[in-house]
């Protein structure tokens, strides 16, 4: 069976983006390029909702960029190569290495889950927060940026149940990053 990781930048109160999906506080430099480039090579399959897909579509040309520094080019390059699975009902098409589903995310997903294969990401909180109401995520991997935004897009949805994780990865950046993740106790 696959593993899901539900991995993304957040705010040190738990945010993912601002409320008008603004990332403008981000931390990205080389050393943390570097280590999400090795943590993308690891991706068997990545599954977006609509809005972060639009997000991350930008790399689908971003090696013909002049200006991408070789991390970027390296990630572009690993982002390509990766299947890549859009759930939308609103998008009429995706490029690339992408499939577009307008189904129940949530059964095609456990569908994929069951099948062998590598690792998949999910990318998107909404996307993130129905599939944790099923019990499909596996790990959490959280890159925590040294900012409090106060409010914006939850890493996190309200939930019923407590989840209860083990911490099995820390690691901190030099620019005040601090990499956690963590392994649900299914």
């Amino acid at each position: 069976m696959r593993k899901i990781i539900y991995s993304m930048m957040v705010s040190l109160d738990g945010f993912v983006a601002r409320a008008n999906g603004d990332l403008d506080w981000v931390i990205v430099d080389e050393e943390l390029h570097s280590f999400a480039n090795e943590q993308q090579r690891e991706i068997g399959t990545s599954l977006y909702g609509r809005g972060l897909y639009e997000v991350m579509r930008y790399w689908e040309t971003a090696d013909q960029n002049p200006e991408s520094t070789p991390l970027e080019l390296q990630f572009a390059v690993i982002w390509q190569a990766t299947p890549k699975i859009v759930f939308s009902a609103t998008l009429d098409q995706v490029s690339g290495n992408t499939r577009l589903v307008r189904e129940d995310a949530v059964a095609e997903i456990r569908r994929l889950k069951q099948q062998p294969g590598k690792m998949m990401d999910v990318g998107g909180p909404t996307l993130a927060a129905a599939l944790m109401q099923q019990n499909l995520i596996d790990e959490f991997g959280l890159y925590v940026h040294p900012v409090v935004l106060g409010s914006g897009i939850p890493f996190f949805p309200p939930l019923e149940t407590p989840l209860n994780l083990q911490l099995v990865e820390k690691r901190p950046f030099q620019s005040g990053v601090f990499y956690l993740r963590y392994k649900t106790n299914q």
